[in-house]
């Protein structure tokens, strides 16, 4: 099946939102459990460490709290009235 795999990281990145802990000017850390070939491309992308090891968290880069936020907010909050 062929399917647009920067959506999909999009959607995965947004998603760390809701597992993120121990968020501060260093980033974050967030539970993995999402796809293996999209949490990869994040790391290629520069928005999380790398994530293979053995802990069940990952290491969210500054720029990756950031962009997780908004993506979440753009993908599923919408704009308040």
């Amino acid at each position: 099946m062929e399917y647009d795999k920067d959506k999909v990281d999009e959607a995965v990145l947004a998603l760390l939102t809701l597992t993120m802990f121990e968020d501060d000017e260093y980033g974050g850390r967030a539970w993995k459990s999402h796809c293996w070939e999209a949490m990869n491309r994040l790391h290629e992308k520069g928005f999380i460490a790398d994530p293979k090891s053995k802990a069940k968290s990952v290491h969210v880069l500054p720029e990756g709290v950031a962009e997780s936020e908004r993506l979440f907010q753009e993908l599923f909050v919408g704009e308040e009235t």
